[in-house]
């Protein structure tokens, strides 16, 4: 079994979006993925020890279908808002993306 199950994601310019039910504890998911997303950014962009994310996150637990739907909505038009995309599915690191 898998450490989450996602629901939803957004990649921004300058931050992430995830939406996700935990299944193994949350710090040892958040570590997995800024581990390996950092080390996949930084090769790319050819840069060695140098810290790519920040320390921090914030996480909020959802209890109600429609909190849930509401946060996956805000996640995928994240870039409609931003003024990057007409549409959340034109978003191409998203889970609107079609």
């Amino acid at each position: 079994m898998g450490q989450y199950v996602l629901h939803a994601y957004v990649v921004m310019p300058n931050h992430v979006h995830i939406l996700l039910d935990p299944v193994a504890p949350l710090p040892r998911i958040t570590n997995g993925i800024k581990g390996v997303s950092a080390r996949d950014a930084n090769r790319a962009l050819r840069r060695t020890g140098r810290a790519f994310w920040q320390d921090e996150s914030f996480d909020h637990w959802i209890r109600t279908g429609a909190q849930c739907e509401r946060i996956r909505n805000y996640i995928e038009q994240n870039p409609v808002k931003a003024g990057l995309v007409a549409r959340a599915e034109l978003w191409k690191w998203s889970s609107a993306h079609k």
